[in-house]
């Protein structure tokens, strides 16, 4: 027989449960922390700038081209656009969960390159970036300063020149965004009064722009020569491309038949400063740049958010007098605590299941059989885990929290079987035997028949099935090794530790009997006076079963759950108050003005 192979060998069933043990343990500290499952489509972003455009032409002439050769990819959901009126155009690319990210990529990049020759030649000198984006932002980083010492165009040339870097090299972050990001530009403002006095035209300053703002190289005067006699090499150096107002303003746009030259400074004016100023942003009513890290899809939030509170303390003692950065969005505190919870609520499940099995068998060697179970079937669930690749989230936790349950009663079951058969005189490992006999048949029928309920949630798909995959998961693997341990381990325990009550007792045991032994006895004689009284209502039931079972119970559950389930609320998720508010403000532009302002009238 299966079981009396261990039961006569419990050093191999401990061995074989602390292998179990601890491979669950080494993949503990691997598993991601998460508030729920990764079900989050991978998303690919393509960004492309259109100086000058109305977000009009950049629908016309960007996201037309673009979405017509993007759309259709392979393992796409669906894609979503943005064309801005400062010439911006942002398109996301949502793809089926668990798609490769980086293949996702590729396969967006070469519908771009196919749609990149339809594109206008300025939208093509600047280039169109295709990355990997997750939506979900851990926290945000904010530099502000507090003395308005330092504006806000140079606090996002230091964010980009010094902080942006040093974050993406952060384990587990996949982009970081600036927000109100206002890059150095060469600003030129033309005056039309006085390129029509001089008959010239806004292309024709850009078209001369273009020609002389470039590295052009000259070559050297020159060459090494291996021929008697000195030779000379002197390489040459040109201006090359502008860097200051003063150097575009004396650039010569046209020369005029009595010699006079028109430059750049005579039509326009030029200044060094931002590239726009239509984005503001405040924090603490103080203007700040603000940037957004987006998280890998399969990233440890806990983790990478504490690398990055890292990085940021070490990156503070760097930064100039009168910035400082902080902290100003962060999801991980309620990750924490919400996953504390539920760690809190695993530990007072075990400790509950000990008290009561205590009371129940009214031994201490009798619990602890139970009570070594529960640790290897819990712990060894984590391996399956990590072997699945899912992660620490509520889901499993709380099916963690449900498979305490199920996995004591299996050993309680193997206990009280064995206890029965040493009540009747057999030896302890005698005992074990039969009882086996006896109960391995109804222990691994309980393990099918959960193992038939949750195992099929597995296969369905979508993003609800990747929250119910999980949540099956953990009940079904830690339900199967509590079936091998109440076939293995458990009997090796009961052979070893269970003894007739009736013989000397080791001092625990009486030190239990004289404290507590008349709890055991009172909770005895209420137990057996609940059964037999049970016994008897049932009993009674019988006399009419059709009518008790059937019309009673079975019709006033139908009927209830026909009353009851329309008034309950439908969500994705239950409900949940992580303690911020998010609100996003655009303001209209001057047509959507117009026509609101009509209707008000109206």
């Amino acid at each position: 027989m299966f079981s009396r192979f261990f039961i006569n060998r419990p050093i191999f069933a401990t061995v074989l449960s602390v292998l179990i043990t601890l491979s669950g343990s080494l993949s503990f500290f691997t598993l991601p922390l998460t508030q729920f499952p990764f079900v989050t489509p991978p998303t690919v972003q393509v960004d492309c700038q259109y100086p000058g455009a109305s977000a009009d032409d950049v629908a016309q002439s960007i996201a037309a081209p673009l979405e017509q050769q993007v759309n259709g990819a392979e393992d796409m959901l669906y894609m979503a656009s943005q064309s801005t009126s400062d010439g911006t155009y942002t398109l996301t690319v949502s793809f089926k969960p668990g798609t490769n990210l980086n293949l996702a990529q590729v396969r967006v990049m070469n519908r771009v390159n196919l749609a990149t020759p339809s594109l206008p030649d300025v939208v093509r000198a600047t280039g169109v970036t295709v990355r990997r984006r997750s939506p979900e932002i851990v926290l945000t980083i904010m530099l502000n300063s507090p003395d308005d010492s330092y504006d806000q165009l140079y606090m996002s040339n230091y964010a980009l020149t010094r902080v942006r870097d040093e974050m993406l090299r952060v384990p587990g972050i996949s982009e970081v965004v600036i927000f109100g990001e206002r890059d150095y530009a060469m600003r030129i403002w033309l005056d039309p009064d006085k390129l029509a006095g001089r008959n010239l035209t806004a292309a024709d300053v850009v078209a001369v722009l273009q020609e002389q703002n470039a590295t052009v190289p000259v070559g050297q005067i020159g060459q090494a020569s291996s021929r008697a006699g000195p030779s000379f090499q002197i390489p040459v150096q040109t201006l090359g491309r502008l860097s200051t107002p003063e150097q575009f303003g004396s650039v010569i746009v046209r020369t005029e038949p009595d010699g006079a030259v028109v430059r750049v400074r005579d039509v326009a004016r030029i200044d060094l400063g931002a590239k726009t100023d239509e984005i503001v942003n405040k924090f603490n009513r103080k203007p700040t740049i603000g940037m957004a890290v987006f998280l890998d899809s399969d990233a440890n939030a806990l983790e990478t958010a504490d690398a990055i509170k890292d990085r940021v303390e070490k990156l503070k003692a760097d930064l100039p007098k009168g910035i400082i950065a902080e902290i100003g969005y962060d999801t991980t505190p309620f990750i924490r605590e919400s996953l504390r919870e539920v760690f809190k609520t695993l530990r007072d499940s075990i400790l509950l299941v000990s008290v009561v099995v205590l009371v129940f068998l009214g031994s201490w060697r009798a619990a602890l059989i139970p009570l070594a179970a529960v640790p290897v079937a819990i712990v060894g669930t984590f391996g399956a885990m990590a072997a699945c690749g899912y992660s620490l989230n509520n889901l499993t936790l709380f099916g963690l929290v449900l498979a305490v349950g199920i996995v004591v009663d299996d050993a309680i079951v193997v206990v009280e079987a064995v206890e029965h058969q040493i009540a009747k005189g057999f030896a302890p490992k005698e005992a074990t035997a039969r009882a086996m006999e006896l109960v391995s048949g109804p222990i691994i029928a309980v393990g099918a028949v959960l193992a038939a309920v949750f195992l099929p949630c597995m296969f369905l798909p979508g993003i609800v099935g990747s929250f119910f995959r999980q949540f099956a998961l953990t009940i079904a693997v830690s339900s199967g090794i509590s079936t091998l341990n109440s076939l293995t381990f458990s009997p090796a325990l009961a052979a070893v530790l269970l003894r007739n009550r009736a013989r000397r007792r080791d001092p625990l045991t009486w030190l239990l009997d004289h404290t507590l032994g008349w709890l055991f006895r009172f909770f005895g004689w209420g137990f057996e006076w609940a059964g037999r009284g049970y016994v008897r209502v049932i009993r009674g039931l019988l006399r009419w079963p059709l009518v008790v079972v059937l019309l009673l119970i079975y019709a006033g559950l139908i009927g209830g759950t026909v009353r009851l389930f329309p008034r309950l609320p439908a969500g994705f998720i239950p409900p949940q108050d992580r303690g911020f508010l998010i609100a996003s403000i655009q303001l209209p532009d001057s047509s959507s003005a117009e026509r609101t302002q009509k209707i008000m009238d109206d």
